[in-house]
C-alpha cells in the first residue's frame, strides 16, 4: 500500500479577485477583475495559502479587456495572450470570447449575468478540474453554484461560501445547451420543485443556483457568524424559504459556519495616500485633525474641528441600508445640535440620494450636509475626517464600513445585525471596552438616540476621546485583517480534508 505525501490541492473558484500573489506568475499583482468583498476575501486567502508553501490553484474568467487595460503600462509591445504571461500550473482563466470583451465583472443585465455564469462553470468543470485534479474545491457565490454538484459527483471535498443572498434560476436544458453535461450530477443539483426524473426536470424545473451550491457542498459558510443564525432562525424574511431550509439542514449537520470578511488593505491611515495627513494610533488627533479641516473645506462644509461629524459610506438602499430612518430625522438632527454644528457626509449614490439632496436644498443645509455621489478619495477621506460612520443597516450579511471606520478612529453609529453584531460593541468608558454604539430596534426614534449618545462623546473632554479611539484603533488593527479570515479558512479546509494542508514530511 502506498501513501500520497504531496500536500493537498486546492482550487479556489471565484468570479472576481483583487490581485493574485506576485509570485505565481508575471506581473499577477496587476491583474485585478473586483466587485466587492468577495475579491479581497479571495486575494488575501489565496496569498496566506501560497505564502505558506500550499499547492493552491486558481479558476477566473478571462477579462482579457479588463486585464489588457490593467497591464498595459507594463507592457511594451502589444498584450500577447495572458495564458502566456501566467503560469498555467496554477491560475487558470477560463476561456471565452463571453469574458473577453466585459469593462467590469457583473453585467446589468440579469440574462447576461447567466449567461456568463454558465460559460465560466463550463470551462473550470470541463476543463479546469480534470486538468488540476484538487483535492479540495472552494466555490464562491451563485456564479459557481453548479459546480459543488459535479464536486459530489467526483467525490471530491467542496466548501461554498455565500457572500452574496441573490441567485439566478434556469432550466437543465438551458445549462446544457451551453456545454454542461448536467445529466451527469443533476441528481446533486437543487430545483424549485421536486422533479424525480432527469427528463421532467431538464425541461420544465428551474434549477436555483445559490440553494444547488448549499445543497450539495459539503460544507458551507456565509461571511458571519450572526447572519447565518438569523437565517436559520428565520429573522429575516426576505430569504427564500429553500434556502434558509438548506443552510438550517447544513447548520444541523455541523456543516455550516460563519467566517468574516475583512477590509482590503489599502485602508490603513498610516499609508493612504488619500488623505491630507496620514496618521496612526499614536498620533491620531493630530491626523484626524488635519483631514476634517480638509474635508470640510472640499465640500463646503463650516470649517469647525470641533464639529460632530457624522459619515455615511455605503450605497442609499432603503431595502438594506435603512437610509430611510435617517431621512425622517435629519432636520431633527441637525436642528437640534445647531450650536455645536453637527454635519453629516454622504459619499454614496442610490435610491435616496435625491431625497437627501431635497431635504438639504429646502432647510438650507448646504453648510452642513454633503451629499456627494461615490468616489474613492472622498471615501478614504471620509473614513479619517470624520468622528462617527452611520450604518443603520436592517439586515447585513458581513458588512466592510463597520470594520473599516474604527481603523480611522471613527466609531460606528449602527442597527444590531448579523456583521454588525460580530463586529461591533457598545462603548463603555469606564471599562474601557467596546469600539461603537448600537441600537437594537429598527426605527427612526432609535437611531436618533445612538446619535445622542455618539454626540455625548464628543463631549467627553479631549484626553478621555483621544485614549479610547487609540484604543480602539490598536485593537481594529489586529482584529480586522486578512490573515485572521485566510486562518479561519484554513482550520475548515484541514477538517474537510482531516489532514494539514502542508506537509511537510520527506517524499
Amino acid at each position: 500500500m502506498t501513501t500520497d505525501r504531496r500536500s493537498p490541492r486546492v482550487l479556489i473558484v471565484t468570479p472576481e479577485i483583487t490581485y493574485i500573489p506576485d509570485r505565481m506568475g508575471s506581473l499577477a499583482s496587476q491583474l485585478t477583475a473586483k466587485a466587492g468583498g468577495l475579491a479581497d476575501v479571495s486575494a488575501a486567502l489565496i496569498k496566506a495559502l501560497f505564502d505558506q508553501g500550499a499547492d493552491v490553484h486558481l479558476a477566473i474568467p478571462d477579462y482579457r479587456s479588463i486585464f489588457q487595460n490593467q497591464l498595459a503600462p507594463f507592457l511594451k509591445r502589444e498584450l500577447y495572450q495572458l495564458r502566456k504571461v501566467m503560469p498555467d500550473d496554477r491560475v487558470h482563466l477560463a476561456q471565452d470570447r463571453a469574458f473577453y470583451y466585459l469593462n467590469r465583472v457583473y453585467s446589468c443585465s440579469g440574462g447576461e449575468n447567466l449567461k456568463l455564469a454558465i460559460t465560466f462553470q463550463r470551462e473550470v468543470i470541463n476543463n479546469v478540474l480534470p486538468w488540476v485534479r484538487p483535492d479540495l474545491i472552494h466555490c464562491n457565490d451563485w456564479m459557481t453554484g453548479l459546480i459543488p454538484a459535479m464536486a459530489r459527483q467526483l467525490k471530491i471535498p467542496c466548501l461554498f461560501t455565500i457572500h452574496n443572498i441573490h441567485t439566478v434560476k434556469a432550466l437543465l436544458s438551458v445549462i446544457e445547451d451551453r456545454g454542461i453535461d448536467a445529466a451527469y450530477f443533476w441528481h446533486h443539483l437543487f430545483y424549485t420543485e421536486l422533479s424525480p426524473e432527469y427528463e421532467q426536470a431538464r425541461e420544465t424545473v428551474p434549477v436555483d443556483f445559490l440553494v444547488s451550491g448549499v445543497f450539495a457542498a459539503h460544507f458551507v459558510n456565509t461571511v458571519s457568524p450572526t447572519f447565518l443564525q438569523e437565517i436559520v432562525e428565520g429573522k429575516h424574511p426576505f430569504i427564500d424559504v429553500n434556502l434558509r431550509r438548506e443552510l438550517t439542514n447544513k447548520a444541523e449537520a455541523g456543516c455550516a459556519f460563519g467566517i468574516l470578511n475583512a477590509p482590503d488593505p489599502a485602508f490603513d491611515p498610516e499609508k493612504d495616500a488619500h488623505l491630507a495627513a496620514r496618521f496612526g494610533a499614536a498620533d491620531h488627533s493630530r491626523g484626524k485633525k488635519a483631514n476634517k479641516q480638509y474635508f470640510q473645506q472640499i465640500l463646503g462644509l463650516i470649517e469647525n474641528e470641533a464639529a460632530p461629524l457624522f459619515f455615511w459610506p455605503s450605497r442609499l438602499d432603503p431595502v438594506q441600508k435603512g437610509c430611510q430612518l435617517l431621512s425622517h430625522i435629519l432636520y431633527r438632527i441637525i436642528s437640534t445640535w445647531w450650536e455645536k454644528e453637527l454635519q453629516i457626509v454622504f459619499v454614496a449614490g442610490g435610491d435616496y440620494q435625491n431625497i437627501f439632496k431635497d431635504i438639504v436644498s429646502f432647510h438650507g443645509f448646504e453648510k452642513r450636509v454633503a451629499v456627494c455621489n461615490y468616489e474613492e478619495r472622498l471615501e478614504h477621506l471620509g473614513y479619517a475626517a470624520s468622528d462617527f460612520i452611520l450604518m443603520p443597516s436592517r439586515f447585513e450579511p458581513c458588512g466592510l464600513p463597520q470594520m473599516i471606520a474604527p481603523l480611522y478612529g471613527s466609531l460606528p453609529v449602527a442597527f444590531d445585525t448579523g456583521g454588525i453584531h460580530d463586529t461591533v460593541t457598545e462603548i463603555n468608558l469606564e471599562a474601557g471596552t467596546g469600539n461603537g454604539i448600537l441600537f437594537d430596534s429598527f426605527d427612526s426614534e432609535s437611531l436618533f438616540q445612538a446619535v445622542s449618545r455618539a454626540v455625548g462623546f464628543c463631549e467627553q473632554p479631549e484626553e478621555v476621546r483621544s485614549r479610547h479611539r487609540a484604543r480602539i484603533m490598536r485593537q481594529s488593527r489586529q482584529r480586522f485583517n486578512h490573515s485572521a479570515t485566510a486562518s479561519r479558512y484554513i482550520d475548515l479546509y484541514e477538517k474537510m480534508l482531516k489532514r494539514p494542508l502542508i506537509n511537510k514530511s520527506p517524499v
